[in-house]
């Protein structure tokens, strides 16, 4: 009875998912952004992801396993475009580039949501110790990103031999996520790219 009852359960585990992953978690990722997690219902993920209570509990179990998955999914994308910006060309022209970016979204409408890394940071981390273990992984990926950046800008001589890497790379994370917070409440052009420019001054020979 054992053997068969294993063999059963294999089978099943082994069925393949019925629905995209990647988009499933996209959906997701939009409502729980412009929501919030707690003002986040079963009911809008399902119908915002096409899934079923029952496809969606045994994808993730729960809304929060959704949401740290939909997360994990959002810090990959983040890391990417950090790394598309800076890629191939001087790092401050590639930070100013991605600051413009972000100006733009901002000013525009749909950057006004903030970060959703910051949004958990400020709505979950002091109280969820996965929420929190989650974003500062997240945050430290994105620091490692740019820290990576400035050392190769720094062995072309771009910026200063004395200049501490690893701090800039914390400062610019840091300014990133205060001028996205900044950006909720004040989408001010001139205000913003005031806020950009003294990051861009920080490498500064």
């Amino acid at each position: 009875m054992g053997a068969v009852f294993c063999t059963i359960q294999s089978i099943t585990m082994a069925r393949p998912r019925e629905f995209d992953l990647d988009q499933v978690l996209d959906s997701a990722t939009r409502v729980f952004w412009a929501r919030g997690y707690e003002h986040t219902s079963v009911d809008q993920l399902c119908d915002a992801t096409g899934l079923g209570r029952s496809s969606l509990y045994g994808a993730f179990r729960h809304k929060r396993g959704l949401y740290v998955q939909a997360l994990a999914r959002y810090e990959e994308g983040s890391v990417a475009r950090i790394r598309a910006a800076l890629e191939g060309r001087p790092v401050r022209e590639g930070l100013a580039r991605f600051l413009a970016g972000l100006v733009d979204a901002i000013v525009a409408g749909p950057g006004r949501r903030g970060c959703f890394i910051g949004n958990c940071a400020a709505e979950l981390a002091r109280l969820d110790r996965v929420a929190a273990s989650r974003v500062r992984r997240s945050l430290a990926r994105i620091e490692a990103e740019f820290a990576s950046a400035l050392e190769a800008a720094q062995g072309r001589g771009e910026i200063a031999k004395r200049a501490d890497v690893l701090a800039l790379a914390r400062f610019i994370t840091a300014g990133i996520q205060g001028l996205r917070l900044v950006g909720k409440a004040n989408p001010d052009r001139k205000a913003l790219e005031d806020v950009a420019a003294v990051m861009l001054r920080a490498l500064e020979n």
